[in-house]
């Protein structure tokens, strides 16, 4: 489950994530993970789709701020775009996502942002974090996505859900 990066914003950091080298710049669009990728079952998509559209329900838009750049390295070697305004709110958001049928552990404490870089060369993930130290965009966050995994491997939305407050 992922807040979807909109037009044309997302187009926008799909070409920088290609530009830096990262081979999923054209598999993995611009997203705020909520609940990082987990299997689910097919005889669990029904509860999970209800548990989606509860949740969905009782949220109400709110503005996302992305502005900046900052690093999981030396943890992770990912450099992302940084989430300024609406932190709070996503924050909330993935906590009532993981409940229900989609209650999981995550390995990291939940951080938004979205990933401009990842698995590259370090002079790759350096220039990603000085190139777009200064990028911004604002955008209205409406719903959240259901991501499906291809056997292409690429994540495509599979369903949407949208705040109904």
């Amino acid at each position: 489950m992922s807040i979807p990066v909109p037009a044309p914003h997302a187009a926008e950091l799909t070409a920088w994530r290609a530009r830096f080298g990262d081979p999923l710049a054209h598999a993995v669009p611009p997203h705020i993970t909520l609940l990082p990728p987990s299997q689910l079952h097919l005889d669990d998509l029904d509860a999970v789709r209800e548990h989606l559209e509860t949740t969905a329900a009782a949220c109400a838009p709110f503005e996302v701020v992305l502005r900046g750049t900052a690093t999981f390295r030396p943890v992770s070697p990912v450099v992302f775009v940084q989430v300024a305004r609406g932190i709070s709110e996503c924050e909330l958001l993935q906590a009532a996502v993981r409940t229900g049928p989609l209650r999981r552990e995550i390995a990291f404490p939940y951080h938004p942002h979205v990933t401009v870089a990842h698995d590259v060369e370090e002079v790759a993930l350096d220039r990603a974090e000085l190139v777009l130290r200064d990028w911004e965009a604002t955008f209205t966050v409406k719903g959240f996505s259901l991501y499906e995994h291809g056997a292409d491997g690429v994540w495509r939305p599979r369903e949407d859900f949208v705040f109904q407050q």
